[in-house]
């Protein structure tokens, strides 16, 4: 029985279907997504979707998709399925789904009278290219196979319209056809591992539309260019390979490549192990850099969440080299920053002033998951400086105070991963002394002290203890309300009461200013009032403007987005906290807790997690739909499960 597999009553019933995708990388920045059942519903979905450094720096959908027809006897039975204006589908080749099986790569089986078809798709590592295998598993008669690709040549941002200047021209190839719609864009190869008749009949779409995107209010709707379509036959027991990409390719060597990505491929045959594949598609190599985009469709590499995700990505899944591939592209991000010179690298939002305590983190769970010694020799250097360039005050906006406690202005601009904008104001204005901030603050003072000492730097050791010794006494005078719980953020004699989930990082963490009784008060608070099935609320259903349903239009959505969401991410933390204030006597519970998120793995994207979940029941998932930061800690996790059941 495969881990995930949907039969025909699911995959026939649209409602069932359509809000499940499926999403493949390249490691390179490309992908392809759309609906497990191939009907796009998002400007964001396509067959080969790919970055186009020239024009600039978004993804552009190429291929949109491929409809296939099987021909029998003359007569044509068209399997694809686009959305057409006033909720029409066409031409309605759901119907033919028997199953979609999606344990190793997505594979969907249809039915045609006496004529049963598999079509699977891959993605070829670090190459902009995607194959399609058709295999002819069974019919009784001489078979025809149509393929008809739609082409868009657009900005992931943008909708393409019929228009005169798309350039209609194509040159043969061998078994396929090459073809550029506009300027600027790299030629679209399409070829067959098979002689094949390309039929040129030029037309446009119209009206073709995307309900996600009607959903969150934008336009949805726009026109795809044919080209005219692909005719092959196909024997019973035969298998042909379609290849789209920006390069041609001998189509002898399609079938070898095929086999060869299926057999790079991990089985999507476990919670853990869909996790893992789904961390793997978070990396994007760009030449000597290395990145961890922060979610699918939309997100670039954010800085925070690279160093959140990073341990749980790598570390979590026994990938120690990719950890350290990643960070020398991360670590000449973060000297570029100090040092105050141009960054090199698409690194983005690096001045967030809790970007380098993050950053922190994640070597101190590198020298956890490796030994301190290697993380002393490794990044010993690096945790110096970053600790000299806050303790000098060198940082624009993190300002360290006599109280031994970290100052930022969040006024006007959002300084925390609670960074929703509306109205050019942030929805969340945490200003001040943030309680995460400063939780990182002392976990990051008490792990260089120790790892300094242990290196035979006393000076630099003493130092930063009687520092963190400072930073422990405030944090407690100025955090710790009477109701055994901490503050968001202080201000002044601004202090927010909002139960927020920021405070359980002070639980979770290695070093913590707090006793036990007092971790187990904030875990017990944020136990009762901000844990869901999905995550934690990103505020208490008791606080002021409590609003848990990432619905409607834009607008409607910022003010929604930290203000009672669930975050899988933040459920990482807590499960570390409780872990570490329960310890063995807690895994039970931890373990009930992951069930939730497991059930995820066949919704929404499946194998995947989204980025956050609505705060009230159903808890549907909203957002990107596949978030790094959610992937990273689940696995994280995991992971220190495995150590408490050895």
């Amino acid at each position: 029985m495969s881990y995930l597999r949907f039969d025909k009553t699911l995959m026939i019933n649209l409602e069932e279907s359509l809000p499940r995708e499926i999403l493949r990388t390249n490691k390179s920045g490309a992908y392809h997504c759309t609906t497990i059942v191939d009907c796009n519903t998002r400007k964001y979905h396509g067959l080969l979707v790919i970055p186009v450094p020239n024009l600039d720096d978004e993804n552009h959908v190429l291929l949109s998709s491929l409809d296939e027809t099987v021909i029998q006897h003359g007569a044509e039975f068209n399997l694809g399925l686009h959305k057409y204006q006033g909720d029409n589908y066409s031409p309605k080749g759901h119907k033919y789904i028997r199953e979609f099986d999606c344990e190793r790569i997505p594979a969907t089986t249809y039915r045609v009278g006496g004529v049963i078809l598999r079509k699977e798709k891959i993605f070829v590592h670090h190459e902009n290219r995607i194959l399609i295998r058709y295999t002819l598993v069974d019919a009784h008669s001489a078979t025809t196979l149509r393929f008809r690709p739609f082409l868009a040549f657009r900005s992931v941002r943008e909708y393409t319209h019929e228009n005169a200047q798309a350039n209609r021209e194509y040159q043969q190839v061998e078994n396929g056809i090459k073809t550029c719609m506009y300027p600027g864009y790299p030629e679209l190869f399409m070829q067959v591992n098979k002689k094949n008749e390309f039929h040129f009949d030029p037309n446009w779409y119209k009206g073709i539309e995307y309900t996600k995107e009607q959903e969150r209010g934008y336009d949805f709707n726009e026109d795809l260019y044919v080209p005219g379509f692909f005719e092959v036959s196909i024997k019973k027991g035969e298998s042909i390979i379609f290849s789209a990409g920006i390069s041609e390719v001998s189509p002898r060597k399609l079938k070898a490549m095929f086999d060869a990505e299926v057999a790079d491929r991990t089985p999507r045959d476990s919670f853990y192990h869909c996790l893992k594949n789904s961390a793997h598609q978070f990396h994007n190599k760009q030449s000597e850099n290395h990145y961890l985009l922060a979610g699918y469709p939309w997100f670039k590499c954010r800085a925070r969440d690279l160093f959140v995700s990073l341990p749980g990505l790598t570390l979590a899944i026994d990938e120690v080299d990719e950890f350290e591939d990643v960070m020398k592209t991360a670590e000449r991000a973060i000297r570029h920053f100090i040092n105050e010179e141009p960054l090199d690298c698409k690194i983005y939002e690096m001045s967030d002033p809790d970007v380098l305590l993050w950053a922190v983190w994640a070597i101190q769970q590198y020298a956890k998951e490796t030994s301190r010694e290697r993380c002393r020799h490794t990044y010993g250097t690096l945790l110096e400086d970053i600790m000299e360039f806050i303790r000098q005050r060198r940082h624009d906006n993190l300002f360290l105070h006599e109280n031994g406690l970290l100052y930022a202005n969040g006024a006007d601009k959002p300084i925390s991963w609670m960074n929703s904008i509306a109205n050019g104001r942030p929805v969340t204005p945490r200003s001040g002394y943030l309680v995460e901030l400063n939780s990182l603050w002392y976990n990051a003072l008490r792990f260089i002290a120790d790892l300094m000492r242990e290196g035979g730097n006393n000076c630099l050791a003493d130092s930063l203890d009687t520092q963190a010794a400072i930073t422990a006494k405030s944090f407690v005078d100025i955090f710790l309300n009477e109701y055994g719980y901490l503050f968001d953020y202080v201000d002044g004699h601004m202090m927010d009461w909002s139960v927020r989930p920021n405070m359980i990082f002070t639980v979770a963490f290695d070093y913590s200013p707090l006793e036990r009784g007092q971790k187990k008060k904030v875990l017990d608070i944020v136990t009762k009032e901000l844990l869901t099935p999905k995550g934690l609320r990103t505020l208490s259903p008791k606080s002021g403007g409590y609003n848990p349903n990432y619905v409607g239009p834009q607008m409607q959505r910022d003010y929604a987005y930290h203000q009672g969401t669930a975050w899988p991410w933040l459920m990482g933390f807590y499960m570390e906290a409780y872990l570490r204030v329960y310890k063995i006597s807690g895994i039970s519970f931890v373990e009930r807790q992951l069930i939730g998120l497991e059930d995820e793995m066949t919704s929404h994207c499946i194998g995947s997690l989204p980025e956050l979940f609505d705060g009230n029941p159903p808890f549907k998932g909203r957002g990107a739909v596949s978030f790094a930061m959610n992937v990273a800690e689940i696995l994280r996790v995991l992971k220190l499960l495995s150590k408490y059941n050895l």
